[in-house]
């Protein structure tokens, strides 16, 4: 395996084409890249006000804003990692701080209040790309139904019924298009990156969409519809 890889910047640092390979699905380098940054993760947890939080689940949720920040992070834009993931770990241990539900809203400094957290917008950006670019991937009248469905345009949600106008259908074939259209997004082949981007791509994850699609297709007679 190269340590070195050449890119617009220079040489890519042998972190730098670890990080590229947690990206891309090797388990070895985002265990080494958790492992050698887990003190990140205690240092932000050690400067925060925990509430009733118990250390070790603040840990916990620290830990999955670091996962998240290895997979999100571009090693080529020049500044370092803890400076990008910082906030994202400061993020996720807040969200279980609050779920908690019983922590002293005086003790929540001001900036966490009132300034948009960096990691929190960049993530909700690269989350749209991945399920933009997930939708393009399925056959266009399949891709326009979920568009329409979800208002993924900036548009009002269509109804079924609207769809299949558009579509020259009926209220049910568009129903039907929409649930196929969901069997496919849910496989690895479609989601992997949108799944990582939302933690959602574990063995039981992909076991439930496994049984999604054999439910769908045992209600279709087993004949894919045609799209």
């Amino acid at each position: 395996m190269s340590i070195y890889a050449k890119s617009g910047l220079g040489v890519r640092t042998p972190e730098a084409t670890q990080f590229i390979q947690a990206q891309a699905g090797c388990s070895e380098s985002l265990s080494q890249l958790m492992a050698r940054h887990d003190g990140l993760v205690q240092a932000v947890v050690r400067q925060q006000v925990l509430g009733d939080l118990p250390f070790e689940e603040a840990l916990q949720a620290g830990r999955i804003g670091l996962w998240r920040a290895i997979l999100g992070f571009d090693p080529e834009r020049g500044f370092a990692f803890s400076t990008y993931a910082w906030p994202c770990i400061k993020h996720r241990i807040w969200r279980a701080v609050k779920a908690y539900g019983r922590i002293d809203r005086t003790q929540i400094p001001l900036d966490s209040l009132e300034v948009p957290d960096p990691a929190v917008v960049w993530e909700g950006k690269a989350i749209r790309r991945a399920l933009l670019s997930t939708v393009d991937r399925l056959p266009p009248r399949l891709a326009y139904v979920v568009v329409a469905r979800y208002g993924l345009q900036g548009h009002t949600p269509f109804l079924y019924r609207q769809i299949g106008a558009a579509l020259g259908l009926t209220k049910q074939r568009a129903h039907q298009l929409h649930a196929e259209a969901l069997v496919r997004l849910r496989h690895p082949a479609f989601s992997y990156r949108l799944r990582s981007l939302l933690a959602r791509h574990t063995l039981v994850d992909y076991e439930w969409a496994e049984e999604e699609a054999q439910r769908w297709l045992h209600q279709r007679g087993g004949r894919h519809g045609r799209s």
